[in-house]
């Protein structure tokens, strides 16, 4: 396998419609690009792993793909409509991202995060319910791991159509990132949730994930199906220290 090639997978095996599509996306900061031409399609009830190392654009892109930033090139259509909205409007429309900053309110309590939230409590503690006995609790009292639950299960709890993830990871303990890992996979087959998931912990992500996308300096290294990838470590390896995959094969 080389970079370039198209695997189709898991992809294959969901049968949901197309929920996002991204085509020659450019995306960056003032005036210079720092992604271009990336493109792929997620469908209902499918988890997509964007992946690269430090500095290759994974945050740009799902940034660019919420509406946080204007693209420079390239669209974004959700659900079959083309979207140029801000991030707010396709709030409202079904879709949510998480950022890696906590996505919560530290001043308020769990419970009053919730209703700003606007999502249903009831659904929100059904996915985590270690969260019941801390609703009255303030937010900033709580554990690092309670309140990216918290955020994950909101996100959820509002039935966004689509969900992009960045680092839901990010300095929590191996059996929380996999209490939260699992409850997106809950989210995928229940909701028919579409994910779009940025992740360093690789090992952590691809067996949850039906195809993942490579970012290397900004551009598109790679698409294919999770357990090809997968089964294929060194892949991965080559394209994190930027090694030219075809000249290893």
């Amino acid at each position: 396998m080389t970079s370039g090639d198209i695997l189709l997978g898991g992809h294959q095996d969901r049968p949901g419609a197309v929920a996002l599509s991204v085509r020659d996306l450019s995306v960056g900061y003032g005036r210079v690009a720092c992604v271009h031409d990336v493109s792929f399609d997620l469908r209902r009830g499918e988890i997509l792993a964007l992946l690269g190392a430090n500095g290759a654009g994974k945050t740009t892109t799902l940034l660019g793909v919420a509406g946080v930033l204007k693209p420079m090139g390239g669209q974004v259509s959700f659900e079959s409509r083309t979207v140029t909205s801000p991030l707010y409007v396709r709030a409202r429309q079904g879709l949510a991202l998480l950022t890696q900053e906590r996505c919560v309110f530290m001043g308020l309590t769990l419970r009053d995060n919730l209703r700003v939230g606007g999502c249903d409590e009831e659904i929100a503690l059904e996915y985590f319910p270690e969260l019941k006995s801390h609703l009255r609790r303030r937010v900033g009292l709580l554990s690092g791991g309670q309140q990216q639950m918290l955020a994950v299960g909101r996100a959820i709890a509002r039935s966004p159509r689509v969900l992009l993830a960045d680092e839901l990871s990010l300095g929590l303990a191996p059996q929380i990132v996999d209490r939260i890992l699992d409850t997106l996979v809950r989210a995928c087959r229940d909701q028919g949730l579409a994910v779009v998931m940025v992740e360093q912990q690789v090992h952590k992500c691809l067996p949850i994930a039906d195809r993942c996308i490579v970012l290397q300096r900004g551009r598109l290294a790679l698409t294919g199906s999770a357990v090809e990838v997968r089964d294929d470590p060194d892949l991965i390896r080559n394209l994190y220290l930027g090694r030219d995959v075809e000249s290893d094969s």
